[in-house]
């Protein structure tokens, strides 16, 4: 018994040994590092480590706002292409003419509207208070 006990503790004790062993980093080199051509338009000289900025930083030009492709809040329908309005608070559908999905449920806008857990269908007709807030206010009923 006496053997084992000495045996698992000088394992452990080899064990936290080599878990607690400093590596010291490599030679580093004074080289800097070099960039794509091309990634920037603009290079900036990259200043010394400890040298404050003399030169204000410019923000970037204004780029063309994208269209999200999902919400934060809601996952995108299964399969199909859409992209998320925020106004109206759904995704909507891209090849299907007024057809929405919000948290598995679709919506449909035709002279009325009607909502199907699919979109085949079969389609529930509805009224405006059976469909999100925002595509209520956008086609009223």
């Amino acid at each position: 018994m006496y053997r084992v006990a000495r045996f698992a503790l000088l394992s452990v004790v080899v064990a936290l040994s080599a878990a607690c062993a400093v590596q010291h980093p490599g030679p580093q080199s004074s080289e800097p590092i070099p960039t794509i051509p091309g990634s920037s338009p603009n290079p900036q000289p990259t200043p010394q480590p400890g040298t404050p900025r003399t030169t204000p930083q410019t923000p970037p030009s204004t780029s063309i706002p994208s269209v999200p492709k999902t919400s934060a809040n809601f996952a995108p329908p299964p399969g199909g292409n859409s992209h998320w309005d925020a106004k109206l608070g759904v995704h909507v559908l891209d090849n299907v003419p007024n057809t929405f999905y919000r948290q598995r449920t679709y919506y449909r806008w035709n002279n009325g509207w009607s909502w199907a857990t699919s979109p085949a269908g079969p389609w529930q007709d509805t009224d405006s208070s059976g469909v999100p807030p925002g595509l209520s206010r956008q086609f009223g009923n």
